[in-house]
């Protein structure tokens, strides 16, 4: 597959580069301000993602793309509207979307009819404004009339960790391990991604979770 990943240079998108260009996928890295690595499959553009018409042009020879974008600390309010950017530029060449986006928008696992943001034993008050982000960016999504997106919820706890080589799929309720913990790692995630890009599960919104 020639697959894009925007927000490459993230914790999440340098991973998904890293799994892609594993498998064998031609990648096309692409990041604001720093260059991502280049290689064998693998190329680096930088592009503003609010560059829509840039962005377009990315994606009008790729099979795919994954949206991993993150705005700088402070202005995760902009990230509703940068992925709106996305999808417009998305929705001229038809190219499927894979958005890795927030926890925010699952059901708690202890309170089915509470959204995560809305549990605070999940997010903490000082968490919530920026867990924000990710619900209002999954409304966008919805709100949008290009439908070829899928949203990728991960668990509460995502960051550097151990890795387990497997993962546990859900839909959209927060999955949690046999402790109550909800966690993955970046090259957990990324194994996630890249499966479903290869064999889309039918999900517009799911979420996975590390194997115990």
């Amino acid at each position: 597959m020639r697959i894009v990943v925007l927000g490459a240079t993230g914790m999440a998108g340098a991973a998904v580069v890293s799994e892609a260009a594993g498998r064998g996928h031609d990648v096309t890295a692409v990041s604001r301000q720093q260059r991502p690595q280049t290689g064998n499959r693998l190329t680096s553009h930088l592009v503003d993602v609010t560059d829509v018409d840039g962005v377009a042009g990315l994606l009008e020879e790729c099979d795919a793309a994954v949206v991993a974008i993150r705005p700088p600390a402070g202005q995760e309010g902009d990230l509703a509207g940068m992925t709106r950017g996305v999808l417009d530029a998305a929705s001229r060449s038809e190219t499927p979307l894979l958005i890795v986006g927030g926890a925010a928008p699952l059901r708690s696992p202890a309170h089915p009819g509470t959204l995560v943001i809305d549990d605070p034993t999940v997010v903490p008050p000082a968490w919530r404004e920026v867990a924000r982000a990710s619900l209002e960016q999954l409304r966008a999504c919805r709100d949008h009339e290009y439908r070829g997106w899928v949203y990728l919820s991960p668990p509460a706890l995502f960051g550097p960790g151990t890795s387990t080589g497997s993962y546990r799929r859900g839909t959209t309720t927060l999955l949690v391990d046999d402790q109550g913990v909800s966690r993955i790692s970046p090259e957990d995630l990324a194994r996630a991604v890249v499966d479903e890009l290869e064999h889309p599960g039918g999900d517009q919104h799911f979420t996975v979770i590390a194997s115990s």
